[in-house]
């Protein structure tokens, strides 16, 4: 049986072209690029190329406003406390209700160390209210951490816009963005649209480079401290021996990416409107959540099916050789409904039969077809065991 992955908003398959300049630095070019021997020449100006490379991807940046971490969660938590830490006469700080958890998480520490933090609801399309953004800029506000997309609906955010209020606003106030979503999906411009934001965060794993490596942009200016203490790394930023083939992985993913966000905006969307389209069409009372959403990414489609459990419909997935998934992979642990959908208010009886089908470039029309093969059917034979679901009449019933 072939395995469909539709699970690309949680990780991706490392590209092959990927995997081969990692190769060198995995093998022969093993060393530690802090060393001063000769051989080692080659690791460090491994990672000031991959550096340069990063840069160039997000707009052609000075690269020395790269950092290299473990993640984009380091790099949210990095950018977040960081900006806190270096900024001790502002004590407001504003983000959403649908951020990821690590980005909201560190939201709710901050409250608890006595930071106030605003955090901003969404309508039932997942979007902001612009008005309730404005009015929470205040003259202490030293922070705005907002997402670029959602990871479990595709809701895109306006960070250009809101980067520009917040300084037009008052210029000291630090503008970040956790990009994890976006890069490759949609043009990530530092230079252009996004020159009002100070900090961006992305990870390797969501473009096609492996696990354990991400990067964090800090503007020239910034008030920020470093997060991770204990050596001169990362031009004494970011503390830990240099993961080189990570690095130089990371930096072919990024041009990788850039160069696949035509074909995410045309091919890639087209497989997941028709998607869409086929599964509205089949399946009765579901949810599109986010579809109303003035822009969202070209590869996410969140379908909440009434009556039924997502976790239920995963696992008969999974026996079908698909794999998909519910939400955020960094909350799949607990049965909680997604924070998410519940921020957007969809309907009791749809939130807990959610799924989240978020494509790559990896994926092809057979894939499509056999989703849609599979699915109807599996909503349709777990509602015949739903208490909620009256099989009779094909509609749900409380």
């Amino acid at each position: 049986m072939k395995t469909v992955y539709v699970d690309n908003n949680a990780t991706t398959a490392i590209a092959p072209e990927v995997l081969g300049v990692m190769q060198p630095y995995l093998t022969s070019d093993y060393f530690n690029p802090s060393s001063m021997y000769d051989a080692a020449r080659s690791s460090a100006e491994a990672i000031e190329s991959a550096r340069r490379t990063v840069a160039s991807c997000l707009g052609g940046i000075d690269p020395d406003q790269i950092i290299f971490t473990g993640s984009a969660t380091e790099s949210n938590n990095a950018a977040l406390f960081g900006t806190v830490q270096a900024n001790p006469e502002r004590r407001h700080v504003i983000t959403t209700t649908i951020e990821h958890p690590s980005v909201l998480e560190i939201g709710k520490e901050l409250e608890r160390r006595g930071q106030e933090v605003t955090f901003l609801s969404v309508d039932h399309n997942g979007e902001l209210v612009l008005d309730d953004y404005v009015r929470a800029l205040r003259s202490d506000t030293l922070l705005v951490s907002i997402m670029m997309a959602n990871n479990e609906t595709g809701v895109c955010y306006p960070v250009a816009e809101l980067a520009r209020i917040a300084k037009e606003t008052d210029p000291g106030i630090v503008v970040h963005t956790d990009a994890t979503q976006a890069l490759g999906k949609l043009p990530v411009d530092l230079q252009g649209e996004l020159q009002h934001v100070d900090l961006l965060s992305f990870s390797g794993h969501k473009i096609h480079a492996p696990k354990g490596v991400g990067s964090l942009f800090v503007r020239r200016g910034t008030r920020w401290r470093p997060f991770i203490l204990g050596g001169h790394q990362e031009k004494g930023r970011r503390a830990g021996t240099e993961n080189v083939p990570y690095i130089v992985g990371l930096a072919k993913a990024c041009e990788l990416a850039i160069a696949g966000v035509a074909d995410e905006q045309s091919r890639v969307r087209n497989m997941r409107d028709r998607l869409q389209k086929a599964l509205v069409e089949r399946i009765p009372a579901v949810e599109v959540n986010g579809k109303q959403a003035a822009v969202r990414l070209p590869n996410t489609l969140n379908l909440a099916f009434h009556g039924i459990e997502g976790e239920a419909i995963l696992f008969e997935l999974s026996r079908h050789g698909i794999c998909a998934s519910s939400g955020s992979a960094c909350t799949s642990g607990t049965l909680d409904p997604s924070h998410v959908l519940k921020a957007m208010q969809v309907p009791f009886t749809a939130i807990h039969g959610s799924v989240r089908i978020s494509l790559s470039r990896y994926n092809n029309e057979d894939d499509i077809e056999r989703i849609i093969e599979v699915l109807p059917d599996i909503i349709a034979r777990l509602r015949k065991l739903s208490p909620y679901w009256n099989d009779e009449r094909n509609c749900l019933e409380i």
